[in-house]
């Protein structure tokens, strides 16, 4: 491993004598399975010296990742790429630098506390640059980019209140369980391990059975494994290798500071994140950025509550909580009307029809009009929740290019694939206009956007109409054909405001459905 002169002049400084490993030393000059096979001892060794400077005591979180990082760096082709790029591109970097300091010290502490290489904190760089909020059309979600199924099975829940695999302290600990069950069934090679991680363990054990068979090396970089994961260990190892090496390579990553910024606490109850921010002293966007597992504006219903907050605010919020128990949601009374139904209920005030049903103990979906329900809703507007999912979505969809977007309420029995056919678009854009993987269950209820082209036979056009005594948004969506949540976006109304006569609402009409 290189050290810094950075390193060199703190040991200095202290008195230390260090004999200094030879900051040009030569480079392998070709992938050998020796030099492939990354150090599994990655402990840093500490001298006997009182005055020896250990990487806990640094102030830069990234100088103590750096100095136990003890990855041979082979001198490849694809490794000498991705250090070109990062090095060309240094305010990526720097975005990544910004991105992890909240939940770097978190993620540090527990790689160190397993005996786990500190390589492994770099993973999320090229998993999703350090996006808490990363998704990949192929399903992957969160800092460590786990699919569903591989969450599940490591223990990361996934509904509509909370998606696990964004949970920064929760993934965490499952990609390393992860790994260290890649690293043991790959007998402690950890670039094989890492491949599998990006790829899968079936078919990084494919690919070393070919080579057996072919009585070729079965390091890294001799396997055929499919292009992604051929650049994925690289990417680490020229990251590796650029922070264990910032003054050779000319480079400043800005720090981040060697001590918690968030501590992770659990209330007990479900707390809407409106009233959390103000028990806390901060933003619902602050709250939101630093829990991003929660896709709604509250807490999963019957748990995780727990919340990661910045340091300075745990004791208040834990005084507000003690004080206010059971506080921490609204119930609104509700009146059962004609037509009414638990999913529209549900729709309207952007929950669930689970949660309503154990708000007031009912033991099916049947209920009767002029009936009262609780239901439990959030304290503010939607557009406070800046970063829940269905905010996060929009933001999605309006970047979608077409001539005009209509909404698709899915049914029971409805898929990608049936949907996608229905409205002669390819399932694969549905599935991307929408953020969701294309083998993603759909949810009954669930509102798609659909981008589509004049050339459907629909004329679109834009109308405005004047609110007259009397009117709701369901009787003028009914009137014009469109959905009641396509006007209430259009026009950015709050769903429990009232019309007022006189008012403009801007609507979007097939007029070959409806005559204007």
């Amino acid at each position: 491993m290189r050290v810094k002169h950075s390193w060199i002049l703190a040991l200095l400084l202290t008195g230390c004598q260090l004999t200094q490993q030879s900051e040009n030393k030569e480079l392998p000059s070709q992938n050998t399975e020796n030099l492939s096979e990354l150090n599994s001892s990655h402990t840093t060794k500490n001298t006997s010296s009182e005055f020896s400077v250990s990487p806990q005591s640094q102030e830069d979180l990234w100088q103590r990742i750096a100095m136990q990082l003890n990855f041979a760096i082979p001198d490849d082709k694809m490794v000498n790429y991705y250090r070109t790029w990062y090095l060309k591109h240094p305010g990526h970097l720097k975005t990544v630098s910004e991105r992890a300091q909240p939940f770097l010290f978190l993620i540090t502490q527990k790689i160190e506390q397993r005996d786990l290489p500190l390589e492994l904190a770099l993973l999320p760089i090229v998993e999703s640059s350090f996006d808490a909020f990363a998704y990949s059309h192929g399903s992957a979600a969160g800092l460590w980019q786990f699919v569903p199924d591989t969450g599940k099975y490591y223990g990361l829940k996934q509904n509509y209140w909370y998606d696990g695999r964004r949970d920064v302290a929760a993934s965490t600990d499952a990609a390393l369980d992860y790994l260290t069950a890649l690293n043991a069934r790959f007998d402690g090679n950890w670039s094989h391990a890492i491949a599998a991680y990006n790829s899968g363990g079936g078919r990084v054990s494919s690919a070393i059975r070919k080579n057996q068979r072919l009585g070729k090396p079965i390091d890294f970089f001799s396997l055929d494994l499919p292009e992604e994961t051929s650049g994925y260990v690289p990417k680490l190892l020229a990251l590796a290798d650029i922070m264990a090496n910032q003054d050779k390579y000319d480079i400043d990553i800005p720090p981040i500071a060697n001590k918690p910024a968030v501590e992770l606490f659990d209330p007990q109850e479900q707390l809407d994140l409106a009233i959390a921010a103000r028990y806390a002293g901060i933003s619902v966007k602050q709250v939101q950025s630093l829990n991003p597992a929660y896709n709604q504006w509250a807490t999963a219903p019957t748990g995780p509550h727990q919340l990661l907050l910045p340091v300075d605010t745990i004791e208040k919020f834990k005084r507000n909580i003690a004080e206010n128990r059971g506080k921490g949601m609204r119930l609104v009374r509700y009146k059962v009307k004609s037509g009414d139904s638990l999913s529209e209920i549900a729709n309207q005030y952007n929950t669930t029809t689970n949660v309503i049903k154990n708000a007031n103990a009912l033991t099916n979906d049947s209920i009767r009009i002029g009936q009262f329900l609780m239901v439990p809703t959030s304290t503010k507007d939607d557009n406070v929740y800046t970063l829940s999912a269905s905010n996060r979505l929009a933001r999605t969809q309006e970047k979608s290019r077409g001539q005009y977007k209509v909404t698709h309420t899915v049914r029971s029995g409805d898929s990608l694939w049936s949907i996608a056919k229905a409205n002669k678009i390819s399932y694969q854009s549905l599935a991307k206009w929408n953020s969701i993987g294309p083998k993603d269950t759909l949810r009954v209820g669930q509102n798609l956007v659909i981008w589509k082209n004049t050339s459907d036979g629909a004329v679109i056009r834009t109308v405005f109409y004047s609110v007259k005594n009397g009117d709701t948004i369901s009787a003028i969506a009914n009137k014009f054909r469109v959905k009641s949540n396509d006007i209430v976006k259009w026009n950015q109304l709050s769903k429990q405001k009232y019309l007022q006569p006189g008012q403009k609402l801007k609507l979007y009409v097939d007029v070959t459905k409806v005559s204007v």
